[in-house]
């Protein structure tokens, strides 16, 4: 089974092609589901005044939606889409996402933080927000942010767990590598209790971090503790869907996975994978 869970398009501000692009790039790929995941609209920050280009208009999301629907018809038989959101979790703004999500019929939702507060840590025009930081204390808002997310209810993946590490910002000592190793323990067992899955996100490989989200020892764990995994490639442009899949299929298989988390209907599956 080949599969894409992680894509963005032109309607976010910050990627490029058509969601129909996507799709003829996925069948030429060979894939047999592709999921189509853009961004949810800003809810916490006026996207007037906030950094331009970070996710979609809000008046943009049912056509998005309906979109992804039409082209899951036009295209059955030949690849098998599935309609979904990478939707941002902001701590205390958990009834506003349930509601803005209710409406749509989606196959998976994808939970993932990018913001502490106003603060886009994954933004590489936001990186002087580490300036004057303690880094320690970032990276503990970060994976609270993380467990909260992965309790909320909202969400069938989280996505990118380990994202912090983007931009390479993290502790020096022994005793700040171990206890970030204990912040990914206990936001691990909370996906665990929550009974949703996680991706391997293999984008970070192009990053500063030159490693994929999460990282292969948060793989081990994961697989210690029951957590479904799925795939994305979290690519901006339909010349770099797949990109990094195949690695991060070694990866998974090296730590033990054989089965892929797959979903339609916000219902989970899972499909044996190999080499």
């Amino acid at each position: 089974m080949h599969i894409d869970y992680h894509t963005h398009h032109e309607r976010c501000g910050h990627a490029v092609g058509k969601l129909e692009e996507y799709v003829q790039r996925g069948i030429a790929l060979g894939l047999e589901q592709l999921g189509l995941s853009d961004h949810l609209p800003l809810i916490h920050v006026n996207p007037e005044t906030y950094y331009p280009e970070m996710a979609m208009p809000l008046a943009e999301l049912p056509r998005y939606v309906e979109e992804c629907l039409t082209l899951k018809e036009r295209y059955r038989g030949k690849i098998e889409l599935r309609v979904g959101l990478e939707a941002d979790y902001i701590e205390g703004y958990e009834e506003q996402i349930r509601e803005l999500l209710s409406p749509y019929p989606w196959d998976y939702l994808i939970g993932s933080v990018h913001f502490l507060g106003e603060w886009d840590i994954t933004d590489h025009r936001q990186t002087h927000g580490w300036e004057g930081k303690d880094v320690m204390e970032v990276y503990r808002r970060y994976y609270d942010a993380v467990r909260k997310s992965a309790l909320s209810g909202l969400y069938d993946i989280i996505g990118h767990m380990d994202v912090i590490k983007r931009f390479g910002y993290g502790p020096q000592t022994p005793e700040g590598k171990a206890e970030v190793r204990e912040l990914e323990l206990d936001a691990l067992k909370a996906i665990a209790s929550s009974g949703i899955a996680m991706e391997l996100n293999a984008s970070g490989l192009s990053k500063p971090c030159a490693e994929m989200f999460p990282a292969e020892h948060v793989l081990q764990q994961a697989l210690a503790l029951g957590i479904p995994l799925t795939l994305g490639s979290d690519a901006h442009d339909p010349a770099k869907l797949g990109d990094g899949l195949q690695e991060a299929r070694s990866s998974l298989w090296r730590t033990g996975f054989r089965e892929l988390a797959v979903f339609e209907g916000r219902r989970r599956t899972s499909v044996q994978f190999e080499l």
